[in-house]
């Protein structure tokens, strides 16, 4: 794993990290395989700061998972149009148990104006078109499923529409 490139270890959707994180109880395993990576490859791209944090929050290793959240801030000039930072605090509002914060970063990324550059290119070249704003989608199901661990309310299907239907 480690003599993976960016793409290969990071953005690969079945492989790299993605391939360990996808069995079961291997989320911390996955967080210290990506902490390996960007220490052996020196890489600082927050992307990889926020996957370790995911997989920390999976395993419940909250503290951590903020922490290396934090790190994913952007500069608000580089974000006024995207909202990053909105779902960043969000997350780090919810795994605080600070609902008031939620709803404020839910709010905040409602504000993000409408923009035509609704699509992401994976690494295979696959092209997705995204919800506008990025990742409301995921806030609104962290606060209807407040009472659920980080993982359930990100991922949980039951989470991501009051119906069941996402």
């Amino acid at each position: 794993m480690l003599a993976l490139d960016s793409d290969a270890f990071d953005q690969d959707m079945d492989g790299g990290w993605r391939a360990l994180a996808k069995k079961e109880g291997c989320e911390l395993a996955a967080a210290e395989l990506i902490r390996e990576w960007r220490y052996a490859k020196r890489a600082h791209e927050s992307i990889l700061y926020w996957h370790e944090g995911q997989m920390r929050a999976y395993a419940g290793q909250t503290d951590q998972a903020i922490a290396l959240f934090r790190i994913t801030y952007h500069p608000p000039e580089e974000d006024a149009d995207f909202g990053w930072n909105h779902y960043v605090s969000g997350t780090i509002a919810f795994l605080a148990r600070d609902r008031d914060g939620l709803r404020r970063s839910i709010e905040g990324l409602k504000q993000v104006p409408d923009s035509d550059q609704r699509h992401v290119t994976a690494a295979d070249g696959t092209v997705f078109e995204i919800s506008w704003p990025p990742n409301l989608n995921v806030l609104e199901a962290m606060e209807r499923c407040w009472d659920r661990p980080y993982r359930e309310a990100y991922s949980a299907a039951a989470c991501r529409a009051p119906d069941g239907v996402s």
